[in-house]
């Protein structure tokens, strides 16, 4: 038995020899599949090693001066479940470096010198809890990035250059009452030591964070901010908040009452700071006596609407309308205009009924019949009375 463990042991050492000190270990999976655990350091080690085990799960690169991440780097490695390329000398990594990596739980980059990451190379590995990028040059976060990034539980952005955080990413870590989705994961975020502009998001990502029952949990809760990555810093003030202005909707009218066959215009007025989004549901459908029970009147609902908007983002005024021409009963329901913003969210209800018959729509012509008025005069005169 122990003669078999070294021939596999002297066998790993083997396969995965790289230019600087490098060691496998085997782990094992239930009782008989060993799985395969590499970990590479030091500074002779200037690419990522081509001749890993196809079957390994944990792989490690640290200390090194490796210098950039190539296409497919570890396309050989399907079955990796933890990536930590940590503290080496890494400028750049390509959008196609990480691909076929579907089983990866984990990717660190601590310690490197990205002043950029590949968000979109995140697109294939939908189970990737775990991205760690702290330590490095990133001075932006791109609003897309948020589309790759639902499944993170765990983010840690710390000692960057950062300072703005985009909607999106927001949105996505403070979910509103009312959107749509299953179970909403608790979420840790290493944000310090940013050079944060000390505005309204960042100071409400802080006061969220430390409510009860928050979803999101900072890794440090002192988070300064800065006018400029070279400038003095301070921690970011709870009272900044009050420059936020809570949401408020307000609809032009809320109930529409109009003809079969005409023209109508839903307006509301929404105010708050950020500026909020707005958007058109409906929600209900017509439920008058008129509707015909017909298939073409049957429709999915809740539905979004097209619209038109006007924003003030000075004042955190945003106004939007949505037009109806030649109204049906379809027409006819309830219209919620529906304001948004990482504070919360807020709603205005619209009415809207049509009236008036199919087959009728244009009003029956009446009849004008002409008659003779008779009329008769009778004279007084003053000494007959």
């Amino acid at each position: 038995m122990y003669l078999l463990l070294f021939v596999l042991q002297s066998y790993f050492l083997m396969v995965c020899s790289c230019p600087s000190k490098c060691s496998c270990s085997n782990g094992i999976k239930g009782k008989m599949e060993l799985r395969l655990w590499v970990q590479c350091r030091g500074p002779g080690m200037l690419y990522i090693p081509a001749n890993a085990p196809s079957d390994t799960i944990r792989l490690r690169l640290e200390n090194t001066l490796i210098s950039r991440v190539p296409r497919a780097a570890f396309y050989n490695l399907s079955e990796l479940r933890f990536l930590w390329l940590t503290y080496n000398s890494i400028t750049s990594i390509h959008p196609s470096s990480f691909l076929n990596l579907k089983s990866l739980h984990e990717l660190r980059l601590d310690g490197n010198l990205l002043s950029a990451f590949p968000w979109e190379g995140l697109r294939d590995m939908a189970r990737l809890c775990t991205l760690g990028l702290h330590n490095n040059r990133l001075s932006s976060l791109p609003a897309h990035a948020a589309v790759f990034l639902p499944n993170i539980t765990y983010l840690d952005l710390s000692s960057n250059r950062l300072t703005m955080l985009p909607a999106e990413l927001l949105n996505l870590w403070f979910p509103l009452t009312g959107q749509k989705g299953g179970l909403v994961k608790r979420k840790i975020l290493g944000l310090h030591d940013n050079p944060w502009l000390c505005n309204c998001e960042i100071s409400m990502v802080k006061s969220f964070s430390m409510s009860l029952g928050s979803l999101v949990v900072l890794i440090d809760q002192m988070l300064t901010c800065s006018r400029s990555i070279d400038g003095p810093t301070v921690e970011v003030p709870r009272k900044e908040t009050s420059n936020c202005i809570r949401l408020s909707v307000k609809p032009a009218a809320t109930t529409v009452i109009s003809s079969l066959g005409s023209n109508v215009i839903l307006r509301c007025d929404a105010t708050g700071y950020p500026t909020p989004t707005l958007t058109w549901i409906k929600t209900s459908a017509y439920s008058g006596c008129c509707q015909p029970n017909t298939p073409e009147n049957i429709e999915q609902l809740p539905k979004n609407l097209k619209s038109f908007m006007q924003a003030s983002p000075g004042v955190g005024l945003r106004w939007s309308i949505i037009s109806l021409s030649g109204l049906s009963h379809k027409d006819a329901g309830e219209y919620r205009c529906q304001a948004r913003n990482m504070a919360g969210i807020a709603e205005a209800n619209i009415q809207l009924k049509v009236v008036g018959v199919i087959g009728d729509a244009h009003p029956p012509k009446i009849k004008l019949v002409k008659t003779r008025l008779k009329t008769s005069v009778k004279l007084y005169h003053p000494d007959t009375v």
